[in-house]
């Protein structure tokens, strides 16, 4: 069976990672997102088992105990966690699936699966960075201050990563992000189990 790829999708707040998957899954079959599980409150729109699965932190904490997350993390005051048995069991039926998880999850993914593909989704300046969370109009200036200085420590751990996009015209990064992911569609092990009954009749013995 031709298994799907496990891809980590990390950067820091602002950098349109969110819109740039969204936008990736209506131009390309066969791709899911995980949804993570969190500790904290929904946002205005957000759906539960859709966004995310929002739990208490009391039960996030028992999931950990039981080994149940392929990878949890703390980011600001919130925990977030990635099942384990629902991504393995898309990447056994073929379908590719993205982890948008930050550096410290992408670490302990790629730890227990190292043929996991890191992407890591970057700005084109810190200028463009901080115009994206003002223009959220959601977060004062000392709220913003301090989402720099987390998304600067973010992004210090570029170099984990095997590919880096650059948002700065997002149609163009999303061209990038597309093109990453059909390219490993094409590679040799995957076409041949893609294609194995057409490979055996162009090499079968002339009659």
């Amino acid at each position: 069976m031709n298994t799907g790829t496990l891809y980590i999708i990390s950067a820091p707040s602002g950098a349109g990672k969110t819109s740039l998957v969204k936008a990736l899954l209506e131009k390309l079959a066969g791709v899911t997102v995980s949804v993570s599980h969190t500790t904290r409150v929904p946002r205005p729109g957000e759906q539960d088992g859709a966004d995310y699965y929002f739990v208490e932190k009391a039960d996030f904490e028992r999931r950990v105990a039981e080994g149940e997350f392929l990878e949890h993390a703390q980011v600001f005051e919130n925990h977030y966690g990635t099942r384990r048995a629902t991504v393995l069991e898309t990447l056994e039926s073929g379908g590719d699936v993205i982890l948008e998880i930050d550096w410290q999850g992408a670490r302990q993914v790629y730890e227990a699966f190292p043929q996991a593909i890191r992407v890591f989704i970057l700005p084109p300046s810190r200028e463009a960075l901080r115009q994206r969370l003002a223009g959220r109009g959601q977060d004062s200036e000392d709220v913003i201050n301090r989402r720099m200085a987390d998304a600067v420590s973010e992004m210090s751990h570029y170099k984990e990563f095997d590919y880096l996009v650059f948002n700065d015209d997002f149609e163009t990064a999303l061209g990038e992000l597309i093109a990453l992911f059909r390219a490993r569609r094409l590679r040799s092990e995957a076409q041949q189990q893609r294609y194995a009954s057409e490979l055996r009749a162009l090499l079968e013995p002339a009659r």
